[in-house]
């Protein structure tokens, strides 16, 4: 969990520095297709997502 969550957060972040300068993820490309707002959304949504269960398994982590 702590593996993928961290690869959500790499690529939303980056997602959003390339599309900064009109690049993007060949991998995410597909998010663009459904308009700015939604891919926006999907952007930040990873993001959130990958920092939710970074925390939780750092979290997990350090109960165990």
């Amino acid at each position: 969990m702590k593996k993928f969550g961290g690869y959500l957060l790499f690529f939303g972040i980056g997602s959003i520095l390339l599309h900064l300068i009109n690049m993007q993820f060949i991998i995410l490309s597909w998010i663009d297709l459904w308009g700015e707002s939604v891919a926006w959304t999907i952007r930040i949504g990873m993001i959130v997502a990958g920092g939710a269960m970074l925390l939780l398994a750092n979290r997990n982590a350090d109960a165990a």
